[in-house]
Protein backbone atom coordinates (compact mmCIF):
# COMPACT_ATOMS: atom_id res chain seq x y z
CA UNK A 1 0.00 0.00 0.00
CA UNK A 2 1.31 3.41 -1.01
CA UNK A 3 0.24 6.37 1.13
CA UNK A 4 1.20 9.95 0.28
CA UNK A 5 0.87 13.33 1.94
CA UNK A 6 0.87 16.59 -0.02
CA UNK A 7 0.16 20.19 0.91
CA UNK A 8 -1.18 21.36 -2.46
CA UNK A 9 -1.53 25.05 -1.46
CA UNK A 10 -4.98 25.43 -3.13
CA UNK A 11 -6.52 22.35 -4.72
CA UNK A 12 -8.39 24.37 -7.34
CA UNK A 13 -5.28 26.21 -8.50
CA UNK A 14 -3.32 22.97 -8.74
CA UNK A 15 -6.02 20.53 -9.75
CA UNK A 16 -4.34 19.56 -13.03
CA UNK A 17 -1.07 18.84 -11.24
CA UNK A 18 -2.87 16.83 -8.57
CA UNK A 19 -4.87 14.71 -11.01
CA UNK A 20 -1.80 14.22 -13.19
CA UNK A 21 0.24 13.07 -10.20
CA UNK A 22 -2.50 10.65 -9.13
CA UNK A 23 -2.73 9.10 -12.58
CA UNK A 24 1.03 8.85 -13.00
CA UNK A 25 1.84 7.43 -9.55
CA UNK A 26 -1.33 5.50 -8.63
CA UNK A 27 -0.98 5.82 -4.85
CA UNK A 28 -3.56 3.94 -2.82
CA UNK A 29 -4.17 6.83 -0.43
CA UNK A 30 -3.32 10.52 -0.55
CA UNK A 31 -3.71 12.99 2.31
CA UNK A 32 -4.04 16.56 1.06
CA UNK A 33 -3.65 19.79 3.04
CA UNK A 34 -4.27 23.50 2.56
CA UNK A 35 -7.19 22.98 0.20
CA UNK A 36 -8.38 26.59 0.59
CA UNK A 37 -11.95 25.72 -0.33
CA UNK A 38 -15.20 24.59 1.25
CA UNK A 39 -16.47 21.02 0.97
CA UNK A 40 -18.92 21.87 -1.80
CA UNK A 41 -16.23 23.69 -3.82
CA UNK A 42 -13.82 20.76 -3.72
CA UNK A 43 -13.32 19.31 -7.25
CA UNK A 44 -14.80 15.97 -6.30
CA UNK A 45 -15.81 14.89 -9.81
CA UNK A 46 -12.30 15.34 -11.19
CA UNK A 47 -10.71 13.42 -8.32
CA UNK A 48 -13.30 10.66 -8.50
CA UNK A 49 -12.69 10.52 -12.24
CA UNK A 50 -9.08 9.66 -11.50
CA UNK A 51 -10.28 6.64 -9.53
CA UNK A 52 -10.46 7.92 -5.95
CA UNK A 53 -13.03 8.05 -3.19
CA UNK A 54 -13.00 11.38 -1.38
CA UNK A 55 -13.45 12.65 2.19
CA UNK A 56 -13.11 16.41 2.70
CA UNK A 57 -13.01 18.78 5.65
CA UNK A 58 -12.74 22.17 3.97
CA UNK A 59 -12.72 25.84 4.88
CA UNK A 60 -13.23 28.88 2.70
CA UNK A 61 -9.94 30.51 1.70
CA UNK A 62 -7.84 28.81 4.39
CA UNK A 63 -6.77 25.43 5.72
CA UNK A 64 -8.74 22.38 4.63
CA UNK A 65 -7.76 18.70 4.51
CA UNK A 66 -8.82 15.71 2.44
CA UNK A 67 -8.23 11.97 2.15
CA UNK A 68 -8.32 10.37 -1.28
CA UNK A 69 -8.45 6.58 -1.49
CA UNK A 70 -8.69 3.98 -4.23
CA UNK A 71 -10.54 1.89 -1.66
CA UNK A 72 -13.72 2.71 0.32
CA UNK A 73 -13.39 5.17 3.18
CA UNK A 74 -15.06 4.12 6.42
CA UNK A 75 -15.71 5.72 9.81
CA UNK A 76 -14.76 9.21 8.62
CA UNK A 77 -14.15 11.69 11.44
CA UNK A 78 -13.74 15.44 10.89
CA UNK A 79 -11.95 17.67 13.35
CA UNK A 80 -9.38 16.98 16.05
CA UNK A 81 -11.04 16.13 19.39
CA UNK A 82 -10.38 18.16 22.49
CA UNK A 83 -11.64 21.66 21.66
CA UNK A 84 -15.24 22.10 20.55
CA UNK A 85 -14.59 25.80 19.92
CA UNK A 86 -11.90 25.13 17.31
CA UNK A 87 -13.41 25.97 13.92
CA UNK A 88 -10.28 25.55 11.82
CA UNK A 89 -10.38 22.66 9.33
CA UNK A 90 -7.08 20.94 10.02
CA UNK A 91 -7.78 17.29 10.78
CA UNK A 92 -9.53 14.38 9.10
CA UNK A 93 -9.49 10.64 9.88
CA UNK A 94 -10.76 7.58 8.04
CA UNK A 95 -10.36 3.81 7.96
CA UNK A 96 -9.39 1.91 4.84
CA UNK A 97 -10.08 -1.81 4.82
CA UNK A 98 -7.68 -4.22 3.12
CA UNK A 99 -7.22 -7.96 2.78
CA UNK A 100 -4.73 -7.69 5.62
CA UNK A 101 -7.14 -5.87 7.94
CA UNK A 102 -7.71 -2.13 8.30
CA UNK A 103 -5.55 0.98 8.32
CA UNK A 104 -6.51 4.16 10.16
CA UNK A 105 -5.23 7.27 8.39
CA UNK A 106 -5.30 10.95 9.38
CA UNK A 107 -4.66 13.97 7.18
CA UNK A 108 -3.11 16.72 9.30
CA UNK A 109 -2.49 20.42 8.70
CA UNK A 110 -0.82 21.56 11.88
CA UNK A 111 -0.91 25.31 12.71
CA UNK A 112 2.07 27.39 11.64
CA UNK A 113 2.27 29.22 14.97
CA UNK A 114 4.01 32.41 13.90
CA UNK A 115 4.76 34.83 15.38
CA UNK A 116 5.89 33.02 18.49
CA UNK A 117 5.04 35.95 20.79
CA UNK A 118 1.35 35.67 19.94
CA UNK A 119 -1.74 33.53 20.59
CA UNK A 120 -0.98 31.72 17.32
CA UNK A 121 1.97 29.96 18.93
CA UNK A 122 -0.11 29.03 21.98
CA UNK A 123 -2.74 27.59 19.61
CA UNK A 124 -0.08 25.55 17.81
CA UNK A 125 1.18 24.00 21.05
CA UNK A 126 -2.32 23.31 22.37
CA UNK A 127 -3.25 21.74 19.03
CA UNK A 128 -0.24 19.46 19.26
CA UNK A 129 -1.19 18.43 22.76
CA UNK A 130 -4.61 17.43 21.41
CA UNK A 131 -2.94 15.55 18.56
CA UNK A 132 -0.77 13.63 21.03
CA UNK A 133 -3.86 12.71 23.04
CA UNK A 134 -5.62 11.48 19.91
CA UNK A 135 -2.53 9.58 18.75
CA UNK A 136 -2.42 7.80 22.11
CA UNK A 137 -6.07 6.76 21.72
CA UNK A 138 -5.46 5.47 18.20
CA UNK A 139 -2.76 3.13 19.49
CA UNK A 140 -5.49 1.33 21.40
CA UNK A 141 -6.99 0.18 18.10
CA UNK A 142 -3.95 -2.07 17.62
CA UNK A 143 -4.11 -1.59 13.84
CA UNK A 144 -1.71 0.23 11.51
CA UNK A 145 -2.12 3.99 11.99
CA UNK A 146 -0.61 6.64 9.72
CA UNK A 147 -0.64 10.28 10.83
CA UNK A 148 0.23 12.07 7.59
CA UNK A 149 0.46 15.73 6.81
CA UNK A 150 2.05 19.12 6.96
CA UNK A 151 3.23 19.31 10.56
CA UNK A 152 4.84 22.74 10.24
CA UNK A 153 7.66 21.40 12.39
CA UNK A 154 11.34 20.97 11.54
CA UNK A 155 12.19 18.01 13.78
CA UNK A 156 15.99 18.28 13.78
CA UNK A 157 18.74 20.60 12.47
CA UNK A 158 19.42 18.06 9.72
CA UNK A 159 15.93 18.82 8.39
CA UNK A 160 16.83 22.39 7.36
CA UNK A 161 19.49 23.56 4.94
CA UNK A 162 20.26 26.49 7.22
CA UNK A 163 18.85 25.70 10.67
CA UNK A 164 20.28 28.93 12.08
CA UNK A 165 17.79 30.85 9.94
CA UNK A 166 14.88 29.23 11.78
CA UNK A 167 15.88 29.84 15.39
CA UNK A 168 13.20 32.51 15.88
CA UNK A 169 10.51 30.65 13.91
CA UNK A 170 7.66 28.63 15.42
CA UNK A 171 8.56 25.68 13.19
CA UNK A 172 11.87 25.21 15.00
CA UNK A 173 11.12 26.19 18.57
CA UNK A 174 12.08 23.75 21.33
CA UNK A 175 8.42 23.54 22.38
CA UNK A 176 7.30 22.58 18.86
CA UNK A 177 10.06 20.05 18.35
CA UNK A 178 9.48 18.63 21.82
CA UNK A 179 5.86 17.90 21.01
CA UNK A 180 6.92 16.17 17.81
CA UNK A 181 9.23 14.00 19.89
CA UNK A 182 6.29 13.27 22.19
CA UNK A 183 4.62 11.45 19.31
CA UNK A 184 7.76 9.36 18.88
CA UNK A 185 7.78 8.66 22.60
CA UNK A 186 4.30 7.17 22.27
CA UNK A 187 5.68 4.70 19.77
CA UNK A 188 5.21 6.49 16.43
CA UNK A 189 7.99 6.35 13.83
CA UNK A 190 9.02 9.13 11.45
CA UNK A 191 8.83 7.11 8.22
CA UNK A 192 11.46 9.01 6.28
CA UNK A 193 14.06 9.01 9.04
CA UNK A 194 13.46 5.29 9.55
CA UNK A 195 14.67 4.82 5.98
CA UNK A 196 17.35 7.49 5.66
CA UNK A 197 19.58 9.77 7.71
CA UNK A 198 20.75 11.67 4.64
CA UNK A 199 21.06 15.43 4.76
CA UNK A 200 19.45 17.87 2.32
CA UNK A 201 16.18 15.93 2.08
CA UNK A 202 13.39 18.49 2.12
CA UNK A 203 9.67 18.70 1.38
CA UNK A 204 9.20 22.51 1.31
CA UNK A 205 11.00 25.35 -0.44
CA UNK A 206 9.90 28.96 -0.11
CA UNK A 207 8.87 30.82 -3.26
CA UNK A 208 11.36 33.61 -2.52
CA UNK A 209 15.03 34.09 -3.45
CA UNK A 210 15.40 31.01 -5.62
CA UNK A 211 15.10 28.71 -2.61
CA UNK A 212 14.31 25.64 -4.68
CA UNK A 213 17.08 26.21 -7.19
CA UNK A 214 19.54 26.58 -4.29
CA UNK A 215 17.97 23.64 -2.42
CA UNK A 216 17.38 25.95 0.54
CA UNK A 217 14.60 23.80 1.94
CA UNK A 218 13.13 22.32 5.08
CA UNK A 219 11.41 19.04 5.90
CA UNK A 220 8.06 19.71 7.52
CA UNK A 221 5.78 17.13 5.85
CA UNK A 222 5.80 13.87 7.75
CA UNK A 223 4.20 10.45 7.96
CA UNK A 224 4.23 9.15 11.52
CA UNK A 225 3.62 5.41 11.78
CA UNK A 226 2.22 3.42 14.68
CA UNK A 227 4.21 0.29 15.61
CA UNK A 228 1.86 -1.87 13.54
CA UNK A 229 2.46 0.36 10.51
CA UNK A 230 6.21 0.76 11.10
CA UNK A 231 6.61 -3.02 11.17
CA UNK A 232 5.32 -3.04 7.58
CA UNK A 233 7.44 -0.15 6.32
CA UNK A 234 9.16 -0.92 3.01
CA UNK A 235 10.23 2.47 1.64
CA UNK A 236 9.78 6.22 1.86
CA UNK A 237 10.57 8.89 -0.70
CA UNK A 238 9.97 12.54 -1.58
CA UNK A 239 8.82 13.49 -5.09
CA UNK A 240 11.06 16.51 -5.45
CA UNK A 241 10.33 16.93 -9.17
CA UNK A 242 6.87 18.36 -8.46
CA UNK A 243 8.48 21.53 -7.12
CA UNK A 244 10.14 22.19 -10.49
CA UNK A 245 6.82 22.72 -12.26
CA UNK A 246 5.49 26.08 -13.38
CA UNK A 247 3.58 27.69 -10.47
CA UNK A 248 3.79 24.62 -8.20
CA UNK A 249 2.87 24.20 -4.58
CA UNK A 250 5.74 25.11 -2.26
CA UNK A 251 5.44 21.57 -0.84
CA UNK A 252 5.96 18.25 -2.63
CA UNK A 253 4.46 14.79 -2.09
CA UNK A 254 6.02 12.51 0.52
CA UNK A 255 5.22 8.82 -0.02
CA UNK A 256 5.44 5.75 2.17
CA UNK A 257 5.08 2.17 1.02
CA UNK A 258 3.75 -0.33 3.56
CA UNK A 259 3.65 -4.09 3.15
CA UNK A 260 -0.11 -4.35 3.56
CA UNK A 261 -2.18 -6.54 1.19
CA UNK A 262 -4.88 -4.61 -0.67
CA UNK A 263 -7.98 -5.96 -2.31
Amino acid sequence: MRIATWNVNSIRQRLDYTVGWLRANQPDVVCLQELKCTDDAFPRLEIEGAGYNVAVHGQKGFNGVAILSRHPLEDVMTGLPGDDADEQSRYLEATISTDGGSVRIASIYLPNGNPIASPKFDYKLAWMDRLTARARMLLELEVPVVLAGDYNIIPMPIDARFPENWLADALFQPESRGRFRALAALGYTDALRACSDDEKIYSFWDYQAGAFQKNNGIRIDHLMLSPQAADRLKATWIDRDERARDKPSDHVPVVVELEIPIR
